[in-house]
């Protein structure tokens, strides 16, 4: 029997029903399926559960920073600007007051266009679908999400006005920039209050809501979309002709204020460092560091983080100045035309043309500018400075400055403290003096201090100058003069390089280092934290102690996650407390007398460290204690081949003075209460005293000879 004879008007009857019917009996059962797991309670939907953001506090109480994925402030409806409700209708959802949370036509419409493109070309969400989403559900693209999505936006609409909905949709909606919400968008993207919006800016931050991730930091895309919004707003009957062409023939521009809207951040590279450390980390229980609202209690006091940042700020502000005074780029071209490159194709407008031939335009364009070209070189002769401090009795990081750029914007800059190696010079002497007291020579045993030539198992021979008047010295002389010729003949003629390198290690310092006579001199990169903490084995009787940043956690009920008193200290024993002490009693020497007599200028108080400065003024180090505190700083420059010109760049100079003028401030702060009264334990006879202003300003200069003479090898210190 064909099938014509089953055609009968009746069979096709029952099956055009069932065609209807079966797929209708489907999606009913879906749908039930669906909802049966759950919708968002009425309570819910009244109370939506807020994201709370983790805060990050100093040991003195003070919010340093949150961590969030999103800030929002919230607005009455009646603050909200008239063109961005305009604006966000006539783009998003045109029958928005005329709908009862979904537009069936406009499903219908949508559907087909994406089956004919075989892609989802078009949407259909309304604005209380889109609300619903952001509030409750996911943004994954899957059937299940949508039909929560409508029957929940039939919920808003049904317990809603549409005024609460427009009210809560942009209160809640993300603009791209941690900014939930018009009230901080609106400040985050161009410093102002929603009242004081203009009608481009409304129509920009309406097209940004599309797709935050596209639009906020493309600035040529965001002003496509905002020409859209204008033109929809104009065929809705919003605006006029003209004033949608004004609007679009606008140049809207971003704020650069947007630091002082989110806030001043005292401490940006050490929330940064915090941040890092909490990434994944087990000591948060599961807890989301962004949204389950942590409290992050540190070891950082915020009034000597102030004194940080001053004492950095006092000092380069003449420091900056005395550097481009004496800085020339005759003669370096290409270290120039290398810059300038680089800096070119890191512009925003540079990345974002659309074709080879604009970018060369821009290029030629920006070589060609003299306030361009000047900025470069600015930034490219920045100096930069890292400056931690630490409790060394306890490994407490008490203040940190990471670079010479300050405020929120710098939280992502490279941290000077933790994120860069350097060749710390000579205040990497002092333990390579650690070894030969540890190996039976004492702060008088006298070395020779003159020209020093030693040759190496490859045949070179290393050369260092000597002091001017030949002969024996003790090695408190040499260590307060800092004689690269005596500490080359104790690496040779009495310990180990090999020797020197486990003494670091088990003092602190993580960083490789290799086997080679330099390292006497200070030849080896380490970075300034870890160079800083090691020092503790000098003031701590010969212990160590792992420095820190967190001391506790907590959820946001109060509930302690984790409690640093609670865990078992990690402390080392390095050194004899008998070396310890004499290498204080050296040290001390050195700020009173020695290289770093510039200290006195302005700390008059107990003191004792060591200076570093490495081959043609590169990098200037002061690394330098109390019997209460210690601190360490590194002066240089990101790019390597900007290097100081002169005697101003050694770490006398250069550092030091952002260590004393610290501690001068630290140790005059009655709320503080460290005690300028008390005295280091040591068993070495220190020069006493002020050292006389001449003497400051004669303070003596270190040498630098310390680039490695070869390879290191098997041979190397005879390991």
């Amino acid at each position: 029997m064909s099938w014509k004879q089953h055609a009968t008007p009746r069979n096709v009857f029952f099956f055009m029903i069932a065609l209807v019917v079966v797929p209708g009996f489907l999606v009913v059962i879906y749908t039930a399926f669906v909802i049966s797991e759950g919708l968002p309670s009425l309570e819910e939907l009244e109370n939506p559960r807020q994201e709370l953001a983790t805060r990050i506090v100093s040991a003195d109480g003070e919010v340093l920073d949150q961590f969030y994925v999103k800030r929002r402030e919230y607005m009455p409806f009646d603050s909200i600007p008239r063109d961005f409700v305009n604006a966000l209708i006539a783009t998003e959802d045109r029958e928005f007051f005329n709908h009862w949370g979904i537009h069936v036509t406009r499903i219908f419409k949508a559907v087909i266009k994406n089956v004919i493109a075989f892609r989802t070309r078009e949407g259909a969400s309304t604005l209380t679908q889109q609300l619903a989403r952001n509030l409750y559900l996911t943004h994954k693209q899957v059937l299940s999400r949508k039909v929560k999505e409508a029957f929940t936006a039939l919920e808003i609409e049904r317990t809603h006005t549409k005024r609460e909905i427009l009210e809560l949709y942009t209160n809640e909606m993300y603009f791209g920039k941690g900014a939930s919400g018009l009230q901080v968008a609106s400040q985050v993207y161009f410093g102002k209050l929603p009242r004081q919006l203009t009608l481009d800016e409304c129509a920009f931050l309406a097209g940004v809501v599309q797709s935050p991730a596209r639009y906020e930091r493309n600035y040529k895309a965001a002003t496509i979309r905002r020409n859209v919004v204008l033109a929809a707003m104009r065929d809705v009957g919003y605006i006029n002709g003209a004033q949608c062409d004004v609007a679009r023939n606008t140049v809207t521009r971003f704020s650069t204020v947007e630091e002082s809207v989110q806030g001043r951040s005292i401490a940006p590279h050490f929330v940064e460092m915090i941040r890092q450390q909490l990434q994944d980390d087990p000591r948060l229980r599961g807890r989301d560091l962004y949204r389950d609202g942590l409290i992050i209690h540190t070891t950082l006091n915020a009034r000597m983080q102030d004194y940080a940042n001053q004492s950095v700020q006092e000092h380069l502000l003449t420091f900056q100045k005395d550097f481009t005074k004496a800085w020339r780029w005759d003669g370096k071209q290409q270290l120039l035309a290398e810059v300038i490159e680089k800096s070119i194709k890191e512009r925003p407008e540079y990345m974002n043309a659309d074709s080879e031939a604009d970018r060369k335009r821009i290029a030629n364009r920006l070589r060609s500018s003299s306030a361009f070209v000047d900025s470069v070189k600015m930034e490219e002769t920045r100096v930069q400075t890292g400056f931690v401090v630490i409790d060394h009795s306890t490994g407490e990081i008490k203040a940190m400055v990471g670079s010479a750029v300050f405020g929120k914007q710098a939280r992502y800059s490279l941290n000077h403290v933790s994120q860069i190696k350097r060749q710390p010079g000579s205040a990497f002497k002092p333990f390579v003096y650690a070894c030969a007291l540890n190996n039976g020579l004492t702060s008088q045993t006298e070395i020779e201090g003159g020209d020093f030539s030693y040759t190496l198992p490859a045949g070179k021979t290393w050369d260092i100058a000597g002091q001017k008047e030949e002969g024996p010295i003790p090695l408190a002389s040499a260590l307060k003069f800092s004689v690269n010729a005596v500490a080359a003949r104790l690496i040779t003629e009495h310990v180990r390089p090999g020797d020197v390198i486990k003494l670091a290690h088990k003092a602190g310092i993580k960083s490789e280092l290799e086997a080679v006579f330099s390292i006497a001199l200070g030849s080896e990169e380490v970075t300034p934290l870890e160079l800083t903490a090691s020092y503790s084995i000098f003031a701590n009787q010969g212990l160590f102690m792992e420095p820190f940043a967190i001391a506790r956690i907590e959820d946001r009920f109060g509930n302690v996650l984790y409690d640093r008193t609670k865990v078992t200290a990690n402390i080392t024993d390095v050194l004899k407390p008998r070396v310890a002490r004499e290498m204080v009693g050296m040290m001390r020497n050195v700020v009173n007398s020695g290289t770093a007599a510039r200290v006195r200028r302005w700390f008059p108080y107990e003191a004792a460290g060591k200076t570093g400065t490495t081959n043609d003024f590169a990098d200037a180090w002061f690394v330098g204690f109390t019997p209460q505190l210690s601190a360490g700083v590194w002066i240089g420059f990101d790019d390597h081949r900007v290097k100081f010109t002169g005697w101003y760049g050694q770490g006398g100079t250069a550092a030091a003075p952002i260590w004393a003028r610290f501690m001068a401030k630290v140790y005059k702060d009655p709320l503080l209460r460290y005690k300028s009264s008390m005295r280091f334990n040591t068993d070495f006879t220190p020069d006493e005293g002020t050292v006389p202003d001449n003497a400051i300003e004669n303070a003596p200069m270190e040498n630098q000879q310390i680039a490695k003479p070869e390879k290191p090898d098997s041979t190397a210190g005879g390991q």
